[in-house]
């Protein structure tokens, strides 16, 4: 039973479904039908200073990146970049200054996204993950486990991240690469609301979605490990 009422949305099946249409159903595990509790927590949560104007604000982001909204039939259009999103969204929250945590390996991606913003009236903090230049010792590291044996190399720091632009105040902080990991550990200690501009991967450019597409094909290893 406590299997059965775990939600499995990925799972779903249903053609309509009760989360999209009030003529909609859902199957056992529907977390529509069976979390209310959490549902009633998490509307209060948005009644919160701040969350609702949040919400609301991305909610209009989200309309605004496709074109002829009103025409019928609908056909999806969309039109706007993520880095357009995330400077629309920011003036419509009224963001000031914006913090950019990246990567070294994306430092030229993160000083072309930086110079964009400034073009566009933001004040712009942006910290590397190298940051504080600690080396891996001091995560217990032996030698053997760098990505450069042999060598000094320092730890991807992304709390020291996190801090430094908490300390700068940062209205709004935009993720550039941070490995895996490394990510949770920002969004754990930052502050401010934080969105992800850049998922890295290394093999596909940056593009992990591309793993899920060819999981029947040429990444199939996926599907049969």
């Amino acid at each position: 039973m406590e299997k059965e009422l775990m939600p499995e949305c990925a799972l779903c099946n249903v053609e309509v479904k009760l989360c999209r249409s009030k003529e909609g159903s859902g199957p056992k595990f529907c977390p529509t039908k069976t979390k209310d509790k959490e549902l009633q927590t998490a509307l209060k949560k948005y009644k919160e200073r701040g969350t609702m104007r949040f919400a609301k604000v991305a909610s209009l982001q989200e309309a605004e990146c496709y074109m002829r909204r009103d025409e019928k039939p609908f056909v999806l259009r969309p039109a706007k970049t993520r880095v357009e999103e995330v400077i629309e969204l920011a003036k419509k929250m009224n963001y000031k200054k914006l913090g950019v945590a990246f990567c070294g390996g994306l430092s030229s991606e993160g000083n072309i996204l930086v110079r964009i913003l400034e073009k566009h009236g933001f004040k712009v903090v942006s910290v590397c993950c190298k940051v504080g230049g600690v080396p891996k010792e001091f995560l217990g590291l032996k030698d053997r486990e760098k990505v450069r044996v042999g060598t000094y190399e320092t730890m991807c720091n992304p709390i020291t991240q996190a801090e430094i632009l908490n300390e700068a105040g940062t209205d709004f902080n935009i993720l550039v690469g941070l490995c895996v990991g490394h990510d949770a550990l920002f969004l754990k200690n930052a502050k401010a609301l934080t969105t992800v501009l850049v998922a890295k991967d290394r093999v596909l450019g940056h593009n992990p979605v591309a793993a899920l597409y060819g999981a029947k094909g040429y990444f199939q290893r996926l599907m049969n490990p």
